[in-house]
């Protein structure tokens, strides 16, 4: 007779299951690792240190600050759980917030919440948690995960729409997601914090972080000027037919589509950033309309689906976190590329981003936008 599976997929009981928990120190995290414990797994917390511990803990409101590390060490405490704090400062800095600045320079908007996954957690935490003789490590993304009939683990979005995370995730490889588990990706947020309440946690009523853990308030542009100092050269702002506007004091502190802030005044229509031109570093502006987009290319593809037919593959394209995905056909290239015909355009896309390609909930993979062909002939030429 077969062996039951447990609810981690492995043919043994939970306490002979050992499973490394995540622990930003936040309510989804904690919940994890006390649901876990719950079932009776082995447990053990690992916390990252990615940042000067002085700073962080002038600093709330984020992942991984001072406090966090103090709430994710509390919180192992009263669920009885081995918990360990690991600095990874130098690998952050160099894999993340590096990569931050560079990308703000070259006229990109970066993610880097993804680059944090796709290198410090899911390749040297996870690297540590089998050093660890962990079975499989856990994490509170709300992403949902199932295994296919070939054996092979798919990852899904998340049940609640609102909190989905599987944009965030898209760069995870298959063998990755085959160690990882979600448990709260059949969740809502509600759902989590009455469980935080139930095993009376102190965090329960802790509030999400908004921000990224290394730019205090949004303040990136303070950021990129400490670990890039004299990067903030100043240009031109030009309209579509490369009429000076005014000028700039760097191209960083501008993003695609944004509208306020730009410095240029008295026009008849509202501006947009439509395009950042580093090279000759040139804020380039226009009208709204101007911002819609019918192609995206893409670089470092990262394909846990099917293959790409030649002819290409309908997918349902993710261009932007905050919005929802829109169908698309996409185009296989070569050296980890792709091309993303879009069906109906769309605005405010910005290389640097992530583009995240669906077939209805599951992952198919994902890219970093290289490019964009925009819908107007006159921004293509500016």
């Amino acid at each position: 007779m077969a062996t039951a599976l447990n609810s981690l997929g492995f043919d043994r009981a939970p306490a002979d299951t050992r499973v490394v928990v995540a622990m930003s120190g936040g309510v989804d995290s904690s919940v994890t690792a006390a649901l876990l414990k719950e079932q009776g797994y082995d447990v053990v917390g690992i916390t990252l240190q990615l940042y000067d511990h002085g700073v962080a803990v002038q600093k709330k409101g984020s992942c991984c600050a001072g406090q966090d590390i103090h709430d994710a060490r509390r919180v192992a405490e009263e669920l009885d759980m081995p918990h360990y704090v690991l600095d990874y400062e130098s690998r952050f800095k160099e894999q993340v917030m590096e990569d931050f600045a560079d990308s703000y320079i070259k006229g990109e908007t970066p993610i880097p919440c993804v680059r944090c996954n796709q290198t410090v957690k899911f390749k040297d935490l996870l690297a540590t948690a089998q050093d660890l003789g962990a079975d499989c490590m856990a994490t509170g993304h709300y992403v949902q995960r199932v295994v296919g009939e070939n054996g092979k683990a798919h990852l899904l979005r998340g049940v609640d729409d609102g909190k989905d995370q599987s944009y965030f995730l898209f760069a995870s490889t298959q063998e990755q997601i085959d160690f990882l588990r979600f448990p709260l990706g059949g969740m809502g947020k509600h759902e989590t914090r009455a469980h935080a309440e139930r095993f009376g946690l102190a965090i329960a009523d802790k509030p999400d972080s908004q921000d990224i853990c290394f730019v205090p308030e949004g303040g990136y542009v303070s950021v990129i000027e400490r670990l890039r100092p004299g990067a903030m050269e100043p240009g031109d702002i030009v309209d579509i037919e490369g009429n000076v506007l005014g000028q700039h004091k760097g191209i960083v502190r501008y993003t695609i589509g944004q509208r306020r802030g730009i410095g240029i005044g008295g026009t008849e229509e509202p501006l947009y950033v439509l395009k950042l031109d580093p090279a000759r570093r040139r804020v380039i502006v226009g009208p709204k309309e101007a911002l819609l987009t019918r192609e995206i290319m893409v670089k470092e593809v990262s394909w846990i689906g099917e293959d790409i037919p030649e002819d290409g593959l309908k997918v349902v394209a993710k261009i932007r976190s905050t919005r929802p995905g829109v169908p698309a056909k996409l185009y296989a290239g070569e050296g980890g590329t792709a091309r993303i015909v879009l069906l109906e355009p769309e605005s405010g896309v910005s290389a640097g981003q992530a583009a995240v390609f669906y077939h209805d909930d599951r992952v198919l993979g994902g890219g970093w936008i290289s490019g964009a062909v925009s819908a107007d002939p006159r921004l293509a030429a500016a």
